[in-house]
């Protein structure tokens, strides 16, 4: 009797939503549209928002005569994706002899140290650091 008098009183509170008529499977109700994925939806996402460098970091670069080439900027932009993924905010990107302080948030990065002037430096503000 009790329980008959609980249920009641959360049935009142909490009416029972009617019964699913959708007969999709659970594949077809996560597609928005046929090939369009999350996994899709995130390398559109991906591959839209490129690594910038900012006018202090353009400037090191010509300064130290650094250019990058396509696969070093594919590398930057996969340590920023990893980067971002783990929620990072300030990364220090280190790749080959170089080290690049990334804004992970407007995805640009703010300075590069490269290989002669890495030792005895100490990066401060970040809170994270990528190895590729």
């Amino acid at each position: 009797m009790r329980s008959e008098y609980g249920l009641n009183r959360i049935n009142q509170y909490h009416p029972v939503l009617p019964p699913v008529t959708d007969r999709t499977t659970g594949a077809e109700r996560g597609r928005v549209e046929s090939g369009t994925g999350f996994k899709d939806i995130l390398k559109q996402k991906l591959a839209t928002d490129p690594v910038k460098f900012s006018n202090h970091c353009q400037k090191r670069l010509e300064q130290n005569n650094i250019q990058l080439n396509q696969q070093q900027m594919d590398k930057l932009n996969y340590a920023v994706d990893k980067a971002e993924i783990k929620g990072a905010r300030e990364s220090c990107v280190i790749m080959e002899d170089m080290v690049f302080i990334v804004n992970i948030t407007n995805r640009t990065v703010k300075t590069v140290v490269d290989g002669q002037r890495m030792k005895d430096n100490v990066f401060t503000n970040i809170d994270s650091a990528v190895i590729i």
